[in-house]
């Protein structure tokens, strides 16, 4: 299986319209961040978790010529907005796109996405089928098994997802004793981490990097990374061992 890194930024990307920081102003490639998102490659199945309002740009990008699902995080609109792209991947494939997602995300997709789903058949509208993931219950997408992990994002129910030895959290503040033992034993554990000072829904680098202690995985990479973070370069510098800032366009092996 492969994972890539479609975007590692947060809600705003970076850099950030009209800032001037040392780090929106950085030319190193790893400072530059989409909207949080990653493309999972396994022999059975093409998928990409959220679809931010970069989602075409990391298609094109990535050269993801075949896509079987989305799956969904949460209803934020950093995590949502790019859903109408998926009408290129319906032409070529002659296919509606497979949508796994909780109820309250669904409903959140027919609000912003109305005309998708009113079911008045404009045509060239995107052609959706919508899953309904349940928390506490693994869902399958093509053969590949995805175990669903319940975290907090201030008082929003946020889901990670793990599959095989793999787990990919973003958008969290919390996590139950539950839910962490259900990442234990992965081998590659991607988390957020926003920034170095206190947020109300997002963990900072340093809680971060308690939690991936906590989880033990072999490799942990930190994602949603906001530009107040400081520099790629000099924050990695001061990671622990086996564990590292994730950065657009850095692919796993898995």
């Amino acid at each position: 299986m492969k994972v890539t890194f479609l975007g590692t930024g947060t809600s705003q990307g970076v850099p950030v319209i009209g800032c001037d920081c040392e780090v929106c102003t950085s030319t190193n490639k790893k400072d530059k961040r989409l909207r949080t998102s990653i493309w999972v490659e396994a022999p059975e199945a093409s998928i990409v978790i959220d679809s931010g309002p970069d989602f075409r740009y990391q298609m094109l990008r990535a050269n993801v010529r075949k896509l079987d699902a989305i799956v969904f995080t949460h209803s934020h609109k950093d995590h949502i907005a790019g859903l109408d792209d998926v009408r290129a991947y319906n032409y070529f494939q002659q296919k509606a796109m497979e949508v796994y997602a909780t109820m309250h995300t669904q409903d959140a997709l027919r609000r912003e996405f109305d005309y998708v789903f009113n079911n008045q058949g404009y045509p060239g509208i995107p052609q959706i089928n919508l899953n309904t993931i349940h928390p506490d219950e693994s869902f399958n997408i093509n053969g590949v098994e995805i175990l669903p992990i319940r975290v907090m994002h201030y008082h929003m129910e946020v889901l990670g997802f793990r599959i095989n030895d793999f787990t990919y959290i973003t958008d969290a503040n919390y996590i139950a004793p539950k839910e962490l033992n259900k990442i234990q034993g992965s081998k590659s554990f991607v988390l957020n981490a926003l920034r170095h000072e206190p947020h109300i829904s997002h963990y900072t680098l340093e809680e971060a990097v308690e939690i991936a202690k906590l989880v033990g995985a072999g490799n942990t990479y930190f994602t949603h990374i906001s530009h107040q973070l400081g520099l790629h370069e000099e924050v990695n510098k001061g990671l622990p061992q086996g564990m590292q800032l994730a950065y657009d366009g850095l692919t796993l092996e898995l």
